[in-house]
């Protein structure tokens, strides 16, 4: 059940950071979902580094959504998203 709830909140969290992005008509589910998961453990990894810790659902889904647009940014930079 786990699993299912992440890739359903990671397909959330693609797709509103695709949003910000502006990226989203270039975007598919499977895109998002990937971007979502992808973003979501970036983010917590970066905040962890910087001794930064997410406090509830709240905090947990900004941090994840940071995450997910700076992957959208590394993958415009590198050439793969318009």
């Amino acid at each position: 059940m786990g699993l299912i709830v992440s890739i359903i909140v990671g397909g959330i969290i693609g797709w509103v950071a695709s949003m910000i992005m502006k990226t989203n008509s270039q975007m598919g589910l499977l895109a998002n979902v990937g971007v979502g998961v992808v973003g979501s453990f970036l983010g917590h990894l970066a905040a962890g580094l910087l001794g930064i810790g997410a406090t509830g659902t709240l905090g947990s889904f900004i941090l994840s959504l940071l995450g997910a647009v700076a992957l959208i940014a590394i993958l415009r930079g590198v050439g793969w998203l318009r």
